[in-house]
């Protein structure tokens, strides 16, 4: 039986996601949006490339959200860009109202699915997601880790003039400004990078990658990263339904890991067929620590703004 995945929104992450999904073959996609035509007519425009690109699956679009059905996995990728000056925060209340309407699609017509949350902000979306489809943690993550993480690789391998192919990159903690980029535990052909970049640049490079959404958002005046983020995305649907056992980091509910509870924050999982198989635990120093608390800190109080914010007179 061939596989299915459908992603929710066809904006530019999400149709670059169905794009990259179908022209690695690794299933057949539909993509869902509010918008009448718009997938539709990007479904059909990338079936025309299926020659050009030498790809099978098919690709479809529609604007119900029951079509779901039958999904191995789910994307979401719903909701407003971030718009210049606008922090992650501020897209908090907007996007909770988009992705919590495609929650109740997915758990009513996709409930053995596993689902990968892109919609920002990231952590919350996914805690959001979690609740409200009430499916096993194993099956709701999201893919800040990945994307963070890929840009950290980008910038250290701009910097030494290598292949990122030799990169080894590792960042947890929330996907925002308290993210926790791992110097430590970050590689090049097997070598530390703390061993090959002066500490004062290399925190420099930490830096940016903190800023690498904010930075890409400044440049292009109107709009958001889709490029990275669809590519992030598709690697984690690749671990999924190949069952690649990959150990990458993903936005994951911790249970104790890390002396962490009750929060959903980036960090280290062994992703396969049946989702988050496994989270990995990296022996971290006590700043290390520190920084990875305050970041699901702070992950945790905007889960409780949207609470309150959901309250009538919130």
């Amino acid at each position: 039986m061939k596989r299915k995945v459908t992603v929710f929104g066809a904006g530019f992450v999400g149709s670059t996601t169905a794009q990259r999904i179908a022209e690695k073959q690794l299933a057949d996609v539909l993509m869902v949006d509010i918008i009448e035509g718009m997938p539709q007519g990007k479904a059909l425009d990338m079936m025309e490339s299926a020659c050009l690109e030498g790809f099978d699956a098919t690709i479809s679009g529609s604007n119900d959200p029951a079509a779901c059905a039958g999904s191995d996995v789910i994307v979401v990728t719903s909701g407003i860009a971030r718009k210049p000056g606008m922090s992650r925060d501020d897209l908090l209340k907007t996007n909770a109202g988009i992705v919590g309407s495609v929650c109740e699609a997915i758990r009513k017509n996709a409930p053995g699915a596993i689902v990968i949350v892109v919609s920002n902000p990231l952590d919350v979306m996914t805690w959001l997601v979690h609740r409200r489809t009430r499916f096993p943690k194993r099956r709701v993550m999201g893919m800040a880790g990945v994307l963070d993480s890929a840009r950290f690789s980008a910038f250290i391998g701009m910097e030494l003039g290598v292949s990122v192919k030799d990169i080894r990159a590792m960042v947890l903690g929330g996907h925002g400004d308290q993210m926790v980029p791992l110097p430590r535990f970050t590689t090049v052909g097997g070598v530390p990078v703390t061993e090959l970049i002066a500490a004062k640049r290399l925190e420099e490079i930490v830096q940016r990658t903190r800023d690498g959404g904010a930075e890409i958002v400044g440049l292009l005046k109107t709009g958001s990263a889709f490029y990275a983020p669809s590519a992030a995305a598709a690697a984690m649907v690749a671990a999924v339904l190949r069952d690649e056992k990959r150990v990458t980091p993903v936005c994951a509910l911790l249970e104790g890991e890390y002396g962490i509870s009750g929060v959903f924050v980036g960090v280290p999982a062994r992703l396969g067929r049946g989702g988050i198989e496994a989270v990995v635990e990296l022996k971290l120093t006590e700043a290390e620590s520190a920084a990875l608390r305050r970041s699901a800190e702070s992950v945790r109080s905007n889960c409780a703004l949207l609470e309150k914010l959901a309250r009538p007179g919130g």
